[in-house]
């Protein structure tokens, strides 16, 4: 394990056993944590975490791809703490100065015209606001989304939430339609050219570089939804640049493209959700739109925006404001409110100064390209996808057939994993992928003990396998 001279403080506190059993009575749902032994974390620094008996492991999953600088950055926790002691609430019927050096901030790196922003407290509420702009601006109802997309939990936007086990037997939100999500590693169409990521699928295609045939195939689909499963104007089009939920799922170059331009032929607007990819994770652009070359109507953002503080936006035009505007008085307690506002500076400030970005992009490349080494040794490899520290390992049955492996061999590694040290996430629609979104400033050296952890793990599978 790499060296880290942070020392954590001791824990003196419940006892474990004590801690289980509270969350098995009092905390919902009970059931959520990873492991069959819980972690029960007790400090963070930088890309560490530290357990209640002080040992140390290396984060590669940002609880669940939020923490972007680092756990307990000095710079944000200064911030925080600073501001902590002047002044925490105000609510928006008094002006505040940290909200309105953020919000000039954070419209000076969005393009034009998207330079409206209402502050919300988590992405599901961000994407509750955009739902009722994209409807409230076009005056119709039908928004669709991706099969596997996630973009929230609350009962509104489930509808655009089209992942099973998120899913519930009572009646969804009116007016939500999936379509065919264009994954060209599971989906029909794919092959070793698509992708905007330094590793693509195994899949062989006989495309030109200017031309991609998964893609084509992949906006009939689109069209095929848009011609009869929504009415002939729609409200707008969802989606995450990257999905993440789903594990890490990439779409072909310049489907997104295509896609915006029927959606507004249809009098809708395109919404990016950016709660996972935004904030520089993807290395190449600041904005996972950008990786697509397309501007959206609607961005709504979460997680990274406040490094692990609860906090949302949703950012839009002044035209499609002033349509919610007309409707409804759109307002937040708690949004925007002088603390979260002063962390988000502090965390555009850091991702600046230490050039987290750059450090997503060449880190994450080195990255994907280690772990593709994998996927040539071992067959339940079956791809290694993502872009800058988005990072996606599917495991299957073996390669041929891409089935998934099963939960309970996946489950296996990820405790392998966590007994050597290093913490990934673990998802996709199949429980069959590994997600890897650490903190943006590992390094290279930290990269090599995961990628060897991962190896080591999967050796112990194969080997528990051959018994």
């Amino acid at each position: 394990m790499p060296p880290c001279d942070f020392i954590p403080e001791k824990y003196q506190s419940l006892a474990y056993q004590r801690v289980l059993e509270i969350n098995n009575r009092h905390l919902y749902p009970p059931r959520t944590a990873y492991f069959a032994e819980p972690l029960l974390l007790h400090q963070g620094h930088m890309e560490w975490l530290f357990d209640h008996e002080g040992n140390r492991y290396l984060d590669f999953f940002s609880g669940i791809v939020t923490v972007g600088v680092g756990h307990c950055h000095p710079k944000v926790n200064a911030v925080a703490q600073k501001q902590l002691g002047r002044l925490w609430h105000t609510s928006p019927i008094f002006f505040n100065l940290p909200i309105h050096e953020y919000a000039e901030k954070l419209s000076a790196i969005l393009p034009e015209p998207l330079k409206v922003i209402f502050f919300t407290n988590s992405g599901s509420e961000a994407n509750d606001l955009a739902m009722l702009m994209a409807r409230a601006h076009s005056t119709n109802i039908d928004i669709i989304s991706f099969r596997g997309a996630y973009h929230g939990g609350s009962p509104y936007i489930l509808g655009l939430t089209n992942v099973g086990y998120f899913k519930m037997e009572l009646p969804g939100a009116a007016g939500c339609e999936s379509t065919m999500c264009p994954d060209v590693f599971r989906g029909p169409w794919g092959g070793s050219h698509c992708r905007d990521s330094p590793v693509q699928t195994i899949r062989k295609c006989s495309c030109a570089p200017d031309c991609c045939q998964a893609k084509d195939q992949y906006i009939e689909q689109f069209k095929d939804t848009l011609s009869t499963a929504v009415a002939k104007s729609i409200a707008g089009f969802f989606v995450e640049p990257i999905q993440g939920v789903s594990g890490i799922v990439q779409y072909p170059k310049g489907f997104l493209k295509e896609a915006f331009k029927l959606v507004r032929e249809r009098g809708g607007v395109c919404i990016s959700d950016e709660v996972q990819t935004g904030f520089g994770r993807l290395g190449s652009h600041y904005w996972g739109f950008q990786t697509h070359d397309v501007v959206p109507d609607i961005v709504t953002l979460a997680k990274g925006i406040g490094n692990g503080f609860p906090m949302g936006a949703v950012v839009t035009t002044p035209e499609i404001a002033k349509s919610l505007a007309k409707r409804r008085f759109c307002f937040s307690t708690f949004g925007g409110n002088p603390l979260a506002c002063a962390i988000g500076s502090a965390v555009l400030e850091v991702i600046k100064e230490e050039n987290l970005q750059e450090n997503s992009q060449e880190v994450g490349t080195y990255m994907l390209l280690e772990l593709a080494k994998l996927r040539d040794e071992f067959e339940i490899v079956g791809d290694v996808r993502g872009k800058g520290l988005m990072i996606g390992i599917e495991m299957v049955k073996d390669k041929m057939s891409r089935q998934p492996l099963p939960p309970e061999e996946v489950s296996q590694i990820h405790e392998d994993c966590k007994h050597m040290g290093l913490l990934v996430g673990k998802s996709g629609i199949f429980s069959q992928t590994f997600r890897i979104a650490p903190p943006m400033c590992i390094t290279k050296p930290e990269v090599d003990f995961a990628v060897e952890v991962f190896r080591s793990a999967l050796i112990q599978h194969m080997e528990r396998k051959a018994k």
